[in-house]
């Protein structure tokens, strides 16, 4: 935000930015699926990441609302061309054993990333937004030639299912009552994890009288909590997957309870800090299971329609976040509480365990 202002984009313009890219990003989601899974996947990142460099390149020199549009856009093919394509290239590469622990892994290293970006900023960087821009486009640029490192996976396994039409992929995942029940849930769970954590939660913590240097530390803590995604297979391998997502789901609920009820700092950072671990636990479980229903060569268009159907119920939770949280905050934080309880019946009602039963 502050690199775009530095550079004459005003905040509306901003906004309009994201919102363009945001609408590109989920009708180019299903395309890309498609062309992934006919060309291949090690094509489809090589081409994605090249493109991604190329943004970042525009991104350092741009000085203008067109060029950041510009920016954006490309980058709205980047990302709906990852999306799907990064969790099969795992999924295959690990030929059915630990594919959880690599998700885990992957979601990890992630966050490392994060934090090491945001070191590098605060130490040596400060108020230079150019040299920012610049050492993006390099850290970009590493990634496109690393990028060709990778093995093709796609179509390698031994157990060849029906290829089947776009149509016959869409009506088989949406057609399933199983799949679309627990892909709601992941989104009521992902999402409520979202919003609290990287927008309600500042709110919160000025009801709590915080200030910025206090919630810059608490940030750093949940990036921290961040890591521990490398560890959600042995709570599985402990718990079992049912009872995993069962406690998932309750210290969700917990945490957004506990935070709905309180004005005082402690109640309310740990309950932002224990939804930040509850979701970094979840997500490698909930990416094994949707590629352990995947009973097709179409992996990544079927992918790409999760994520779609994901994001669309998770515009229609954002609106009621945000509308609650206009009304009353500690309305939003229930209404969390809530679907994050429904999204513990549904995991129950559709078995939730992939197919390892």
């Amino acid at each position: 935000t502050l690199y775009r202002q530095a550079q004459g984009v005003t905040v509306f313009q901003i906004t309009v930015i994201e919102s363009i890219s945001l609408a590109l990003m989920i009708l180019l989601e299903i395309p890309w699926g498609v062309i992934a899974d006919r060309i291949g996947y090690k094509k489809t990142w090589v081409f994605c990441s090249w493109l991604f460099f190329i943004s970042k390149i525009i991104f350092w020199k741009a000085d203008s609302f067109a060029d950041f549009l510009v920016e954006r856009i490309m980058l709205s093919f980047v990302f709906s061309g990852f999306s799907g394509v990064d969790s099969g290239i795992i999924y295959l590469s690990c030929e059915g054993k630990d594919s959880q622990k690599v998700f885990g892994i992957y979601n990890s290293l992630g966050m490392a990333g994060l934090l090491t970006a945001a070191g590098v900023f605060s130490l040596f960087i400060k108020d230079n937004y150019r040299l920012a821009g610049f050492l993006t486009v390099i850290s970009h640029g590493i990634a496109a030639f690393l990028a060709f490192g990778l093995t093709e996976v796609k179509g390698k396994r031994a157990e060849r299912t029906e290829k089947g039409t776009f149509k016959k992929t869409l009506i088989n995942v949406l057609g399933n009552r199983r799949i679309v029940v627990f892909l709601i849930a992941v989104a009521f769970l992902s999402e409520t994890h979202q919003t609290i954590t990287v927008f309600l939660n500042q709110l919160q913590y000025e009801r709590c009288g915080l200030q910025s240097s206090a919630i810059g530390f608490i940030y750093i803590a949940a990036t921290l909590l961040g890591m521990l995604g490398v560890y959600s297979y042995k709570v599985t391998g402990r718990l079992g997957t049912g009872k995993s997502l069962a406690l998932f789901c309750i210290l969700a609920v917990f945490s957004c309870i506990t935070i709905a009820i309180s004005k005082n700092t402690v109640p309310s950072v740990a309950g932002v800090l224990i939804l930040r671990i509850s979701d970094t636990l979840f997500q490698p479980v909930q990416l094994d299971i949707q590629n352990q229903y995947i009973k097709t060569d179409n992996r990544a268009t079927v992918l790409s329609i999760n994520s779609m159907f994901v994001n669309c119920v998770a515009i229609v939770t954002n609106l009621v976040f945000g509308a609650l949280s206009d009304i009353f905050l500690p309305l939003a934080f229930s209404f969390g509480a809530v679907i994050c309880a429904a999204s513990l019946l549904m995991f129950r009602q559709c078995g939730g365990e992939g197919n390892d039963k």
